[in-house]
């Protein structure tokens, strides 16, 4: 079966890469065993560390960006980056990290379909 759904919208909105309906994740991070709505067999799909890997060059570049300015512009003292950016990090990666994982399950499926 070709796949119908597109594997960055499918990604981006963590479904199933075959249809694009039926939720990807179970968990936080855990893939679900059957898409629901397709019956997709997703118990061998591994992104491995290449969404960390993404994620991490994306909210690297985004948090020391935004150190910068805001060093720029108010000259905080260092406890206030401290504080700020540490919270960033960890939540802008797993809010991230979601999407990512799914986008690159997506585009793995699409290619061994081809």
């Amino acid at each position: 079966m070709k796949p119908s759904a597109s594997p960055f919208s499918a990604g981006l909105r963590c479904r199933c890469p075959r249809c694009g309906r039926g939720k990807l994740f179970q968990g936080l991070l855990s893939v679900a065993p059957v898409c629901a709505v397709c019956g997709l067999n997703l118990k061998n799909e591994d992104s491995g560390d290449g969404p960390a890997v993404f994620v991490g060059f994306v909210i690297s570049v985004l948090v020391i960006g935004l150190a910068i300015v805001l060093e720029l512009l108010f000259h905080p003292p260092f406890w206030v980056h401290y504080l700020i950016w540490p919270p960033v990090v960890i939540g802008g990666s797993i809010w991230l990290l979601r999407p990512f994982k799914a986008t690159m399950i997506a585009l793995q499926y699409r290619h061994r379909q081809l």
